[in-house]
């Protein structure tokens, strides 16, 4: 009765689908997995993406033993219990113990300390399993104990994969229903999925179960069965013109067209696009493209993509309508883009990156760090060098002439004056 999805994780990492930047043969991964010498670490990304599939194996192919937890059922007596048998464990037999924990951002404080010191001895191996950045969800003391492991969404091939594998294997998956899903539903299928496996799956799996068969007793998947399922109705343009139509929508945008952007995003709407696309993409060109020229267009784009999430088609569409409009409208600048990329460059290249001595923390310092210079002690802005002296006088940010920015003050010395702003 356990779901499809639940059904078809392999256990041998050879059957593992996807993620091969991680686990593609000769990577990190792969060799501590293998050599059996994988400490403790964190999988995050997308649902649906093998994080607990791939725990799991790691944990099976290395014969060491193994709990499971889940962090929002679980609490500190469940870990602490995990712990005590691990170290009876490891003292009786010299076997390892694994702690699988999945949702792991869930844990509070109190829940992530009581696993320090055992993952500190070596007398658990932890394994946390999240869809949040756990540098940000996370406790500093764990993510600085674990080497942290990010998944991407599957590609489309890898989900048709999974789906093939399922439609074929007679004990866990769909074989004995004598399944037959057309190319262009299974694509549907692949393409509504956005990376996650599962959800795919489940989808096909409800397909099947409550399609009738035919009069041949084959059960048969068309593309109307597959937008049922994914509840998302099929593109009515193929691959190539779907993206010529995003192309054209982000440089109509940058192009400052109102008419052709609003024309385009129509275009992709009405041909089944998930609209929550195009208002990322109008949030990001209005960092990209108007930027500072008129910053509050990235509040417009943000509030439109806020209300689509809460109205939905067709309300959702006169937000976003007006955001387009205004993003259109709105001067233009790539000055932050430029200065993410040369500061992003300066950041690698530079070869001492050492902070100025009175910019470091003041706290926990054995010696005391003088020589910072208080801004509002001198009315809000007095000279000071902030960059490293390798850098010189770098310029990442340079305003444009264009809307707001043309009234920004930048001294001879490069430093932003805020009083000019």
């Amino acid at each position: 009765m356990a779901p499809l999805s639940e059904r078809m994780r392999c256990n041998r990492l050879k059957d593992f689908i996807g993620q091969k930047h991680l686990i593609s043969k000769g990577s990190l991964l792969s060799r501590a997995i293998e050599a059996d010498r994988l400490g403790s670490c964190i999988f995050y990304g997308p649902p649906g993406t093998g994080k607990t599939t791939l725990a799991n194996i790691i944990a099976e192919s290395t014969g060491a033993a193994y709990a499971y937890l889940n962090a929002v059922s679980s609490g500190v007596s469940d870990a602490k219990k995990v712990i005590d048998d691990a170290k009876s464990r490891l003292s009786l037999y010299g076997k390892r113990t694994y702690l699988l924990l999945d949702e792991c951002h869930r844990w509070s404080k109190a829940q992530s300390d009581c696993v320090l010191s055992a993952i500190e001895k070596g007398e658990i191996i932890f394994i946390g399993s999240t869809t949040e950045n756990p540098y940000v969800t996370m406790t500093k003391a764990i993510v600085s104990r674990c080497r942290i492991f990010e998944f991407k969404p599957l590609t489309q091939d890898d989900i048709k994969e999974g789906l093939l594998r399922a439609l074929a294997d007679d004990v866990k998956g769909l074989g004995q229903y004598r399944a037959e899903v057309k190319e262009e539903a299974l694509n549907h299928i692949a393409w509504m999925s956005n990376g996650d496996l599962r959800s795919a799956l489940n989808a096909l799996e409800l397909a099947v179960i409550t399609t009738a068969p035919n009069d041949k007793g084959v059960i048969e998947i068309t593309l109307p069965i597959a937008e049922e399922v994914a509840q998302r109705r099929a593109l009515s343009v193929d691959e190539s013109l779907y993206y010529d139509i995003i192309s054209a929508f982000c440089k109509s945008l940058r192009g400052s067209d109102p008419d052709a952007a609003v024309y385009y995003a129509m275009r992709l709407l009405n041909a089944g696009c998930d609209p929550m696309l195009i208002c990322r993409r109008l949030v990001v060109h209005s960092a990209e493209d108007v930027g500072m020229a008129d910053p509050y267009a990235l509040n417009i784009a943000m509030n439109a993509l806020q209300a689509m999430e809460k109205l939905g088609l067709p309300e959702g569409r006169i937000p976003l309508t007006e955001a387009i409009i205004y993003v259109c409208l709105a001067p233009k600048s790539n000055s932050v883009v430029n200065a993410l990329y040369s500061a992003d460059d300066a950041s690698k290249r530079a070869e001492d990156q050492s902070i100025p001595y009175y910019l470091r923390d003041a706290n926990y310092k054995v010696e005391k760090v003088t020589g910072y210079k208080y801004p509002h002690a001198y009315g809000g802005w007095v000279e000071q060098r902030y960059l490293p002296e390798s850098l010189g006088d770098e310029r990442f940010y340079v305003p444009s002439n264009n809307g707001k920015e043309k009234d920004i003050i930048i001294p001879k010395d490069k430093k932003i004056n805020p009083k000019g702003v």
